[in-house]
């Protein structure tokens, strides 16, 4: 099991309005879940009902109020709540990586130099970042683009860049956040089919949070969220 999760809570305070009051808002309710090596996940429910907090605590953006959360990669088991703040930095670098519904490039930098940046970041070679960029962005089928700003490419371009960056340092698992939701149905289709061939050459465990029933239906397990529980 690549990680395993038991008795996940999470709550947050909301203010309420026009007073200094607080209500606290109960997201996840005691979450069990284990993600499976190499396996395609989805975390299916409604608007509100904690797949993206629950997202995020996986891919240790965020932590729970209680309960554990292990990872276990090269035979080396990881409890999250044992970890230093730049441990669990290291851990994310290395063995994770994010795509989101917007992907986040950074519109300064060519989509090449946003997609090296996570491996720069490790502490690679400039020189050496820019060849496994560029094998990943043939792969993808976005080469031509290499020298582009995000704001000139297509939205599935933008997506695809993304999912590049998100391979860069041969992550062991993959965390994606509704990544076909800001997409065309044809666009949607691509990254779909592209999340799929992914997994099967890469061996990349994908968790995804998402609406689509198209994802879904592709996926090998499927996660149902209601009210901040497991259903």
């Amino acid at each position: 099991m690549l990680i395993k999760t038991q008795n996940i809570c999470k709550s947050f305070a909301n203010k309420t309005e026009n007073t200094n009051n607080s209500n606290v808002n109960e997201v996840l309710k005691n979450i069990s879940v284990e993600i499976e090596k190499g396996k395609i996940t989805t975390i299916m429910g409604a608007s509100g009902v904690g797949k993206s907090t629950l997202l995020y605590i996986l891919g240790t953006l965020e932590m729970p109020d209680s309960g554990s959360i292990t990872l276990n990669v090269n035979e080396k088991i990881y409890d999250y709540s044992n970890l230093s703040e730049k441990e669990l930095s290291f851990i994310r670098n290395k063995h994770i990586g994010f795509i989101f519904q917007f992907h986040h490039l950074l519109p300064e930098f060519s989509v090449i130099e946003n997609i090296m940046m996570p491996q720069l970041i490790l502490g690679d070679s400039m020189k050496n970042s820019e060849q496994k960029a560029l094998e990943l962005m043939k792969k993808i089928g976005i080469e031509k683009i290499k020298n582009q700003k995000p704001n000139e490419i297509s939205g599935g371009e933008q997506q695809r860049a993304a999912i590049a960056r998100a391979l860069i340092n041969s992550p062991d698992i993959i965390f994606a956040d509704e990544p076909t939701g800001n997409l065309d149905s044809k666009n949607s289709d691509t990254v779909i089919e592209l999340i799929k061939e992914i997994n099967s050459s890469m061996n990349i465990t994908f968790v995804i949070a998402t609406h689509s029933n198209e994802i879904a239906m592709q996926s090998d397990k499927i996660i149902k969220m209601q009210d901040g529980r497991i259903v």
